[in-house]
């Protein structure tokens, strides 16, 4: 089954950046999505960047737009997120997670947690103003 896993998560302070990375294993098709989700506590899981592995076309939340960068999926099946500019409210637990592209009748890529099958395990990012 696909696999992925994300690593970067780390504390940094207001305005800092870091780089999440998700290593997405046993992806034996071509079309399909990844994306970014987190999650602070008491609140639900939310839609961070998203993109199509086919074309690119990519999805960003409002909140992160011009902060953060999605990149496309790789030769070594990885998928990282640049976040630059963190601020406090950026504080959560860090998903990637997947889903093939089994019709063209929805948007894509979907930004939404409940579209995507695959999940990673999270990673931490804890920013300290």
């Amino acid at each position: 089954e696909v696999e992925l896993v994300e690593s970067g998560g780390a504390l940094v302070q207001a305005g800092g950046s870091l780089r999440l990375s998700c290593a997405v294993a046993n992806i034996l098709v071509d079309d399909f999505a990844i994306g970014w989700f987190r999650q602070a506590p008491g609140k639900a899981r939310e839609g961070v960047a998203s993109i199509s592995s086919v074309d690119g076309v990519t999805y960003y939340a409002e909140s992160v737009k011009d902060r953060f960068t999605i990149s496309s999926v790789n030769p070594k099946n990885t998928v990282w997120l640049q976040m630059n500019d963190l601020k406090p409210e950026d504080t959560a637990v860090y998903y990637c997670a997947a889903v093939l592209r089994l019709g063209y009748g929805v948007s894509w890529p979907p930004s939404l947690d409940w579209q995507y099958d695959y999940w990673g395990q999270g990673t931490q990012v804890t920013v300290s103003s």
